[in-house]
């Protein structure tokens, strides 16, 4: 029994030790956002806490969504995000990943336990505990192919033949562009990708921004799924990315591109989408629902934008939370009523041995000594 207190020590402090890495990570926000680049004034901060994507593709066109929560002392900044074709932007509706985190968080369950545990009577009771055309020569470096007010951001459609050329352009309205992210451009350059550039600006002049943004919903043509992630090379801290996937069947990512593994969170086809991801997918179109999340301990390891592609099945799959429970019956402890019943068998059966003994000896007696013949 003591080896198995220890065991149950040693897993309660893995357990505090993984708490606390996790807690560590919630005090260093990263400064770069998963799918593009934040770009702030020159001596101003501004840090996203946290990001979370939805991103819808039907194999010719995607939709990403995207909600960030930022900190700092900067009363604007912008937003840098490459896409392969012409993008419409709009404003998003916040209620969507409340949604989406329904659908995909953990399901509850319970599961029993025999032997008692440490708490459990009778060992002594431990404290609670907390329960992503036309000849370029005869086009400007940069070209400004839309510009729309939409909420508190000032979006910018950017076309961009030199990755200089869009540094200095960002420049000229108020921002300083490293120069290593006009070198992290180029290859989109190359590609003859296109840019959305997103001023963020506080409703209230003299205010700082900070909290969670109004969502951005960015739509183009495309004929693979695509993610933008070279920018995030040049983050300074640990990187998570997390993704909501809808498409016709299961997502998976089409190769690596640095970082930890992509986990899986959640898997399933959702038959009847209503409310706000009905609005964004159709209400009478089943859709396949992916949630992944990746870990980028060094974002400069990042190779490249991802990829996804249809898992080799559709198969389903859900998270669960557990709750271990002694195993009671009638509210008695399981292993308490099984360790009784096998006392009184053992006493029953040794009682049993004495009075048979007995018998013998009061038999023996009763006949008396044998008298030879």
């Amino acid at each position: 029994m003591r080896d198995g207190q220890r065991r149950w020590r040693r897993a309660l402090v893995l357990a505090l030790a993984l708490v606390a890495l996790q807690l560590g990570s919630l005090v260093a926000p990263a400064y770069a956002c998963g799918c593009g680049a934040m770009v702030t004034q020159s001596g101003r901060q501004l840090s996203v806490k946290q990001e979370t994507s939805a991103v819808r593709f039907d194999g010719h066109t995607e939709q990403i969504v995207m909600r960030l929560t930022v900190d700092g002392n900067a009363p604007k900044a912008a937003w840098i995000m490459p896409v392969p074709s012409r993008a419409t932007v709009k404003l998003g509706d916040r209620h969507l990943f409340d949604e989406l985190y329904e659908l995909s968080e953990p399901v509850k369950r319970t599961r029993s336990y025999f032997w008692p545990r440490n708490g459990d009577w009778p060992f002594a009771q431990s404290g609670s505990s907390g329960d992503g055309a036309p000849n370029p020569a005869a086009k400007p470096p940069v070209e400004v192919v839309g510009r729309e007010r939409l909420g508190p951001f000032d979006v910018a459609r950017l076309t961009a033949t030199d990755p200089t050329a869009l540094r200095d352009w960002l420049t000229r309205n108020g921002f300083q562009l490293p120069p290593a992210l006009a070198t992290e451009l180029r290859p989109y350059v190359d590609q003859k990708w296109e840019y959305v550039a997103i001023r963020l600006a506080p409703d209230e002049p003299g205010k700082t921004l900070g909290g969670p943004l109004d969502p951005l919903s960015l739509t183009f043509a495309s004929d693979h799924l695509v993610y933008p992630m070279r920018l995030s090379r040049l983050a300074k801290t640990p990187q998570t990315l997390n993704l909501y996937v809808l498409a016709n069947h299961r997502m998976e990512t089409a190769s690596p591109i640095g970082g930890a593994p992509p986990e899986t969170l959640f898997a399933g086809r959702l038959q009847h989408p209503s409310g706000t991801l009905g609005d964004l997918v159709g209400r009478d179109t089943p859709v396949y629902l992916t949630a992944l999340t990746q870990y980028f301990h060094h974002p400069s390891e990042i190779t490249g934008d991802h990829e996804l592609k249809p898992a080799a099945d559709d198969a389903s799959f859900q998270r669960a939370w557990y709750t271990d429970e002694l195993m009671t019956v009638g509210g008695v402890p399981a292993w308490l009523l099984t360790v009784g019943g096998v006392l009184l068998v053992v006493l029953g059966a040794g009682g049993g041995l004495a009075v048979r003994a007995r018998r013998r000896r009061r038999a023996t007696a009763h006949r008396g000594p044998l008298t030879p013949l």
